[in-house]
């Protein structure tokens, strides 16, 4: 018989697993507003922001994304709902000016989130605003 095996260490005491790193931790507040009102896309920035720990409690990032997100049902509303209700009328291209004032209205937001101002659209600021009070 040979000599008895070593000891083995102690097992540590059970720890959970690190926290996986944070995947919005590269993208400034700034980057993060700006992208909420991405035309035909911003409304998945938007639920993205308003769903991240990061951005929990930074609320001008929080206004813009609720903001965009009003933005986004506007156009939705415009598309789904304005443009078949008005295509039997004389009045069917009104559907066009609807949509190509949400796009300038987006691109104007997306110009004022740049420059880290938190402009109140009217109507859909409100209702961001709304919406922050209640969280």
């Amino acid at each position: 018989m040979g000599p008895p095996p070593p000891p083995r260490p102690p097992r540590p005491p059970f720890s959970p697993p690190p926290n996986p790193p944070d995947p919005l931790s590269g993208i400034s507040p700034r980057t993060a507003s700006i992208l909420c009102y991405v035309p035909g896309m911003g409304w998945i920035a938007a639920i993205i922001v308003l769903a991240s720990h990061r951005f929990r409690h930074v609320p001008t990032v929080r206004f813009h994304a609720f903001q965009g997100l009003y933005l986004f049902v506007a156009w939705l509303m415009n598309d789904q709902v304005l443009k078949w209700a008005l295509a039997p009328s004389p009045f069917h291209h009104l559907h066009d000016l609807v949509g190509l004032v949400l796009f300038i209205m987006a691109i104007f937001m997306m110009v004022k989130a740049s420059r880290d101002e938190m402009y109140s659209l009217p109507i859909f600021g409100d209702l961001a605003h709304r919406s922050m009070s209640e969280n």
